[in-house]
Formats: structure tokens, sequence, C-alpha cells
């Protein structure tokens, strides 16, 4: 319901109900809901702006084995935003997330093993990721992909 009112679908787009629909679900442990609130908490809709409390709730999501918990909390450690700055946790995190097949974590990870930010710098790891997000239609990875295919770095040319 927090995402109806979040977006408007088949009620008044409200952004403070959502914000008080996903605070009551992730307040009863709902992961899903702990994520949610990235549109409230990150970026202050229908609520204050508090990247503490957004962090919080991915570190909960997380924990329960949320990928978007997982890759939102590892956003979090990679700009240092509600908690230390740390290129490996990040990565870690997004690994967990990757595994599960999350296209974001994917995507970004690559771009991780692309530059040996938080891993050990493997252009062959970057390409698979890359194409495991763009196999997902992330479109972002696509253009990274061909780029990759067109000068050979780590896959065939």
């Amino acid at each position: 319901l927090g995402f109806c009112y979040r977006d408007g679908t088949g009620v008044p787009q409200d952004d403070r109900e959502a914000a008080r629909l996903f605070r009551r679900a992730a307040n009863k442990g709902h992961a899903s809901a702990q994520c949610a609130p990235f549109n409230c908490y990150d970026f202050g809709r229908g609520m204050p702006e508090d990247v503490d409390e957004a962090a919080r709730l991915y570190r909960r999501a997380a924990e329960q084995g949320n990928p978007v918990g997982q890759h939102n909390l590892g956003n979090c450690h990679t700009l240092g935003q509600g908690v230390r700055q740390d290129d490996r946790e990040a990565a870690r995190l997004h690994i967990l997330a990757s595994d599960q097949g999350d296209a974001d974590a994917q995507l970004i990870l690559g771009g991780c093993y692309s530059d040996g930010t938080g891993v050990p710098q493997d252009d062959r790891e970057a390409a698979r990721l890359h194409i495991l997000a763009s196999d997902q239609g992330d479109a972002d990875a696509q253009l990274i992909l061909g780029g990759c295919y067109s000068d050979g770095t780590g896959v065939p040319q």
C-alpha cells in the first residue's frame, strides 16, 4: 500500500502516507519495507532526509538477506552516508546482492572489479558481471559491455 501512495496508483499520491506505511511495515521487520524508505529517508520524500536512518533500515534488510538492502547499504558504504566509508564492505555487500541476481548490484560490482575498488582489479570478472546485468536489460551495463567488446577488455574482441 505504501508503494501505491508513493506512486499514486489507485489512490491520491501522498508521500507522507507512503512514508508512514513504509515505516510501520519496516518496524514490523518487513525487509522490503526497510528498503522502500530509500525513497523517503534518502531523498526526504514525506519526511525529513535522514541518511543515518536510511542506512539503519538498509542494514536490517541486508541482515535478513534482502538483495536490495544489501545493494543499498553497499552504496551507503561507498559514499560514507550513514555509515563509515568502506570500499571493501561496499563490495562485500554488492557481492551478496549480485549473487542473488540483483542487476543494480551486478552493474556496480562490475565497476568495482573494473577499477579495483574494494576488490582486486579483474577485467574478466567485471565483464562477467556486466553481462549478467545486461542480460536483465540494464541499459548502463549494455553500454559498458559494448565498450568491453569494442576494445577487448575482459572479453574477446
